[in-house]
C-alpha cells in the first residue's frame, strides 16, 4: 500500500484522536450507551461529510492555503475577519482542556506520592509546557502520530484486560434528560479539518487518494472512540469519571489505571505542545507579533481562564464543541457551496450533497449553538 496514503491517514487519525476521547465515556454514561451510539452514528456521518466537503474545497483551489485563506477566497473579507476568532477561541478552549486533564492524569499517576492536588499538577504542567512552547522544541511536533499510535495500543491493552469486567447492565440504562450531553463533546473530539490541507500536500500527485484517506482517517478514530467508550462505560457505568481513567481504579488493578493515565498524559502533553506551537506561529507569521507577545497570548489566555475557575473538563469541551465546532461546521458548508461554483481547479472527487442535507447540517449546528448558549446562561 502507498506509504504517502498511509501517512495521510495517520495524520488525520493523529489529529482527531486527542483529549476529546477522555470526555466521551462520561457523557455517554450520563445519557445512556444507546443514546451515545445514536450520536456516534449521526455525528460520525456529519463529520465525514464535513471533512469530505472541505477536502473538495482544497482540491478545487490552486495553491497552498489554510482555512483562513479559503474563507477569504470564497466567502469574502468580512467572513475572513470573523473566521480567525472562531479558530482562535476553539484553540484556546482545546489548550484549556489540555491543562485541566493533564493535571487530573498527573494526580492519578502520583496519587499518594507527593500530596499535590490536581489543580497544582495542572499549574506545574502549564509551567513546563509553556516553557517548551517558548523555546519551540521541534522534536515534540514529530511525535504526534507516534504518541497517537501508542495511545491506541494502550486502549487496546485496557480493552483486553478490562473486557471480563464489563457489566452488560451498564450499557442499557437511559437518561433522556442528559441526551444532548454527548453532542458537543463528540463534536469536539471528532474534528480534524485542520489536517486536511496537509493531507493534500502529502498526497501531491496522488490527490485521487484523498477521498479514501479522509474517510478512513475519520472512521478509524470513531471506531476507537466507540471501543473505548464501550470499555469504560461497560466497566464503570454510573461511576464513570470525567476523564474516564480514574473511575476504572474501582474495578481494575491500580497499576493498569496508572499505566493508562501515563500514556493518556503523554498524548495530551504532545497535543498541547503541538497546538501551542502552531498557535504561536500563527501570531508570529500571520499577525507579525513579536516572539514574547506571541508566546504570552498563546499560553496565558487559556491559563487565565483556568485560574478564574473554568476547570470543568466536560463543560469546557462541550462548550467549545457546540459553539465553535458548530460555527466552523456552518462556515465549511458555506465554503463548500461557494467553491462548487467558483473553484478554478477540477477536483479528483466531487460530492453531490442535496440541499436538504446541507441545510439540515447547518440547522443541527445552529440548534446546538443556541442550546449551549441558553444552557450556559441558565
Amino acid at each position: 500500500m502507498d506509504k504517502n496514503f498511509l501517512y495521510a491517514i495517520a495524520t488525520l487519525v493523529g489529529t482527531i484522536v486527542g483529549v476529546g476521547i477522555f470526555g466521551i465515556p462520561y457523557a455517554v454514561a450520563r445519557s445512556g450507551f444507546l443514546i451515545g451510539m445514536i450520536w456516534f452514528i449521526v455525528l460520525g456521518i456529519v463529520t465525514i461529510l464535513i471533512h469530505l466537503a472541505y477536502g473538495e474545497v482544497v482540491l478545487r483551489t490552486y495553491g497552498t492555503h489554510r482555512q483562513i485563506g479559503y474563507v477569504e477566497k470564497y466567502l469574502g473579507r468580512r467572513a475572513k475577519k470573523i473566521n480567525p476568532f472562531i479558530i482562535l477561541f476553539s484553540r484556546y478552549g482545546a489548550l484549556l482542556a489540555y491543562i485541566i486533564i493533564a493535571g487530573q492524569f498527573l494526580f492519578i499517576i502520583f496519587e499518594g506520592t507527593f500530596g499535590i492536588s490536581a489543580f497544582f499538577w495542572s499549574v506545574i504542567f502549564f509551567v513546563f509546557g509553556s516553557l517548551f512552547i517558548f523555546f519551540g522544541l521541534k522534536l515534540i511536533a514529530k511525535g504526534e502520530v507516534f504518541m497517537t499510535a501508542l495511545l491506541i495500543v494502550v486502549i487496546g491493552i485496557l480493552l483486553g484486560k478490562g473486557f471480563g469486567s464489563i457489566n452488560p447492565g451498564n450499557l442499557i440504562s437511559l437518561d433522556v434528560s442528559s441526551a444532548f450531553l454527548p453532542y458537543g463533546i463528540m463534536l469536539f473530539a471528532m474534528g480534524g479539518t485542520i489536517a486536511i490541507p496537509g493531507m493534500r500536500e502529502i498526497l501531491k500527485g496522488e490527490e485521487r487518494l484523498l477521498k479514501e484517506a479522509i474517510i478512513l482517517g475519520t472512521l478509524i478514530p470513531i471506531v476507537i472512540f466507540i471501543l473505548f467508550t464501550f470499555l469504560v462505560v461497560g466497566i464503570t457505568g454510573s461511576e464513570t469519571s470525567e476523564e474516564a481513567i480514574k473511575g476504572l481504579s474501582i474495578f481494575l488493578k491500580d497499576g493498569m489505571v496508572k499505566f493508562g493515565a501515563f500514556f493518556g498524559f503523554l498524548a495530551v502533553a504532545t497535543s498541547f505542545l503541538i497546538l501551542g506551537l502552531n498557535l504561536k506561529k500563527t501570531f508570529l507569521y500571520e499577525y507579525k507579533f513579536p516572539h514574547f507577545l506571541a508566546w504570552f497570548l498563546t499560553c496565558f489566555i487559556p491559563f487565565s481562564f483556568f485560574l478564574i475557575g473554568l476547570r470543568n473538563f466536560i463543560e469546557v469541551i462541550g462548550f467549545v464543541g457546540s459553539i465553535f465546532g458548530g460555527l466552523e461546521g456552518i462556515i465549511l458548508i458555506l465554503l463548500f457551496q461557494s467553491a462548487k461554483k467558483e473553484g478554478k481547479r477540477r477536483p479528483e472527487y466531487s460530492l453531490n450533497l442535496p440541499n436538504f442535507i446541507k441545510y439540515g447540517i447547518i440547522l443541527m449546528f445552529a440548534f446546538g449553538i443556541v442550546y449551549r448558549i441558553v444552557y450556559f446562561l441558565r
